[in-house]
């Protein structure tokens, strides 16, 4: 059945949800069924939770300092005792690792400081025996510039896979191509001396851009991702998807009047012809295409869009992107009103059938509790995992990591080095998950980890909040205990009820039954609707009370979820 035409059955038919229907965490049961078919109505990747984990630096198997797939196969129980449902897996490729994976030397192996292909095949066999998916970053822009592929390439302007990559002569006075900036800072063109040309780089001069123009270069990305799906990988999360086509002339970019100096260098000019091309819908289709010959695989991509632009990677008749990744949480002022009108925006843009997501945190961006504070990002929480469509969980968000100090002299990112004293450091965000109180936070039994932990990591960790009935890592727990019993906070109809400078009220329905949340964004209690005096609290990000609501308050930086409302 396609994908339309489960989405028209959903719409269409009462539901009937089996009796016997009990999602244990971590199964990927998808049960639910209309009336009268025995067919699957819901994909697991709509009703499920992703869970992002940087290899780098979730659990180190061989003391090295550096986080391994041996490691995660270590945590996998973990996983399933958080409830999540599948496990998207950052680039694990070979690499010669200038910007930590994200060079890829090639596309169907494993870097051995990650560790083996056979390391990965029982990693996806024990995740999947305890039900949880395995997705795969898939990195098409641009590869190492050591791949062979680039090594043939730059041989010679008449050598067979010069056309893999794009290279252009200088303009007259020496100089590259066009005014492209790379997305690190820098021109986007290196100079190669070998063969008179300039070659493009939208990234590092170490990530040479493919060029997608190139049936060639099309046919053996495809002939990766199939390698991939052979093997039982549950779907991918593409890099830099919108940057895949550009445009065909490469004309200058027009400058951008906001810029100004101590910015970021690539937001000196508006990035109309190095992205976001039409053509790159064709492109997605084609790789969307290969998924669809095996059963529910998932295709998610990295988009850095406006919601208006976005929603274009569904594709059309939704063949494009399962989720094109919407990162409008992070990008948004954390603002009752300003997410109540991100929201609606967003529920109407999507197109029909078009399933969304949520974002808060990824290993680009700052974490969530960096930006909010330790008591919003129990807010946060509630709403990443109350909101329609599927949430993405990045490691670490669950005990509260935050913005952790990066001495200059310990400082890994290529970015924070290219252009430094500007805030773009991620490393903050890579840093180990700290598993328990031990010397390195039981991350790894190595002299010292890649990046430094928390200096908090003897009470934050996983051991001791767990321990901890009304810990964050608790309140993620109970939270997706509650989605994952409730078909209303999973696949259920949103509606917005009310918002106003520092409260946000929205209703998650399935069938007859109604959820209503009410979240706080502020640190001082606010008034509810005095209605919801007789709703029964389903649960609170305080984690202290429950049965009737009585007096409708909030207290400050509280969220509630309620039934009877």
């Amino acid at each position: 059945m396609r994908e339309t035409d489960k989405f028209e059955a959903y719409k269409k038919f009462d539901w009937v949800v089996l009796a016997s229907i009990r999602h244990a965490p971590g199964r990927n049961v998808t049960t639910a069924r209309v009336m009268d078919t025995a067919e699957p109505a819901i994909f697991w990747w709509q009703r499920g939770i992703v869970y992002q984990i940087y290899p780098r630096s979730y659990q180190d198997s061989n003391d090295d300092g550096v986080g391994d797939l041996k490691g995660i196969r270590q945590r996998l129980d973990y996983l399933v005792w958080l409830g999540v449902d599948a496990i998207w897996i950052s680039s694990v490729y070979p690499s010669p690792m200038a910007d930590f994976g994200y060079d890829v030397s090639d596309y169907c192996g494993i870097d051995p400081l990650f560790g083996s292909l056979a390391d990965f095949d029982a990693l996806l066999r024990d995740a999947h025996a305890r039900g949880l998916k395995i997705i795969l970053d898939f990195v098409p822009n641009h590869t190492s510039d050591h791949h062979p592929w680039f090594l043939e390439s730059r041989t010679s302007r008449d050598g067979a896979k010069r056309d893999w990559y794009i290279w252009r002569d200088g303009k007259t006075d020496g100089s590259p191509p066009n005014n492209w900036i790379s997305q690190f800072g820098g021109p986007a063109w290196t100079y190669d001396k070998r063969t008179n040309q300039w070659y493009l780089h939208s990234f590092l001069r170490e990530q040479p851009d493919l060029n997608w123009r190139n049936p060639a270069v099309r046919d053996a990305m495809f002939e990766a991702l199939d390698f991939w799906l052979k093997r039982g990988v549950d779907g991918f999360r593409v890099d830099v998807i919108w940057l895949l086509i550009k445009d065909a002339a490469l004309r200058d970019n027009p400058r951008n009047p906001a810029w100004a100096p101590g910015q970021a260098e690539i937001g000196r000019y508006l990035q109309v012809h190095n992205a976001d091309q039409p053509e790159v819908h064709d492109v997605i289709a084609e790789m969307r295409a290969i998924l669809d010959r095996y059963s529910e695989r998932v295709l998610i991509g990295e988009i850095y869009l406006p919601i208006e632009r976005l929603v274009a990677y569904y594709g059309k008749d939704l063949a494009g992107a399962h989720l094109p990744f919407n990162f409008q949480l992070i990008l948004t002022a954390w603002d009752a009103q300003a997410i109540a009108r991100l929201v609606e925006e967003y529920e109407k843009a999507i197109p029909p059938g078009g399933w969304p997501n949520w974002v808060l945190s990824n290993h680009d961006q700052p974490r969530i509790a960096a930006r909010v504070g330790d008591a919003q990002a129990r807010v946060a929480a509630m709403l990443l995992l109350t909101l329609r469509g599927t949430p993405t969980i990045y490691y670490g968000d669950e005990i509260g990591l935050a913005r952790i100090a990066i001495p200059p002299e310990a400082t890994q990112d290529p970015w924070e080095k290219n252009e430094p004293g500007l805030g773009l450091n991620r490393d903050p965000s890579r840093t180990p998950m700290q598993w328990d109180g031990g010397a390195n936070a039981g991350f790894t039994d190595g002299a010292r980890p890649w990046l430094p932990l928390d200096a908090d990591h003897r009470a934050q960790n996983v051991e001791s909040l767990r321990g901890d009935p009304r810990s964050l890592l608790s309140l993620y727990r109970e939270l997706i205990q509650l989605r994952r019993d409730h078909f209303a906070l999973s696949i259920g109809a949103f509606r917005l009820l009310a918002s106003n400078a520092h409260t946000l009220i929205y209703e998650r329905g399935f069938r007859e039954e109604r959820l209503v949340v009410a979240l706080n964004f502020s640190g001082v209690p606010q008034a509810l609707p005095a209605k919801f005096a007789e709703a029964r609290l389903l649960l609170t990000t305080h984690l202290d009370r429950e049965g009737p609501l009585g007096e409708p308050t909030l207290r400050g930086s509280e969220g509630v979820i309620m039934s009877g409302a």
